[in-house]
């Protein structure tokens, strides 16, 4: 990667957290009563604690109310889904351990503990973090944004690689964007039998969608300036795998 890349920020723990909790559709509560899994049945409050609209005779309820005073009483686990067709579209998994109550014909819970494991790691996040942080301002557009740039500008991305450093490239079959932040734009190098992520930061953080416009100009202009990589073989199998 050029040297003219100097930000080189990645979210925080707590900040992906809570980005992966912002834009999660789904979950599933593990209680004492068992498993259960809900689609569009959570809304998250501002510092993090998350709102169930259950039926009334959800086992979650009776869990609620039975569990001990003070041990939690459920484990809540989110995860966080490459919007873009690639191989492994799970980028990231969330679980909150915490205390359900019943509150105005819904569960409230609030976490005790936090765990994100991302490829990088598994790494437990302080809950005081979690609950001073925000999540990322592109986290609800990024599914459109990424979508939108895989389907409508393939060249663009194409482009983009001559930022990748060749050794990363080599084998590589298809490169897909996988992930944008206020930091960066990550990239899914897929070859014949494995894949890797090249992230390509920003030289400043975009904190809005006019701001993410120009950071992906910028990049796009240093990928013009440099030199063109190793092209990428052909698609040899069919599908996303």
């Amino acid at each position: 990667m050029g040297d003219s890349h100097t930000w080189a920020a990645a979210p925080a723990a707590a900040e992906q957290a809570r980005s992966v909790l912002a834009a999660a559709w789904s979950c599933a509560v593990t209680a004492e009563g068992g498993r259960e899994e809900f689609v569009g049945a959570h809304t998250v409050t501002d510092d993090g604690r998350v709102l169930l609209d259950v039926p009334e005779d959800s086992a979650l309820v009776a869990a609620a109310v039975c569990a001990p005073r003070g041990e939690p009483s459920a484990v809540l686990e989110f995860a966080d889904v490459a919007p873009v067709p690639v191989r492994g579209r799970i980028r990231a998994r969330l679980w909150l351990a915490g205390r359900l109550t019943v509150a105005d014909g819904h569960l409230a819970f609030r976490p005790t503990r936090v765990v994100l494991r991302r490829p990088s790691g598994t790494v437990v996040v302080d809950v005081d973090e979690f609950t001073a942080a925000a999540p990322d301002p592109l986290a609800l557009a990024e599914a459109r944004l990424l979508t939108h740039l895989a389907d409508c500008h393939g060249d663009a991305v194409q482009r983009l690689t001559r930022l990748v450093d060749p050794d990363s490239l080599y084998g590589a079959v298809r490169v897909r964007p996988l992930a944008v932040d206020r930091h960066g734009l990550t990239l899914r190098i897929e070859r014949i039998r494995d894949h890797g992520d090249v992230r390509l930061p920003f030289h400043a953080p975009a904190d809005e969608i006019a701001q993410l416009t120009e950071r992906v100009h910028v990049l796009l202009a240093q990928a013009s300036a440099s030199s063109c990589p190793r092209a990428l073989q052909r698609q040899r199998t069919d599908g996303d795998g």
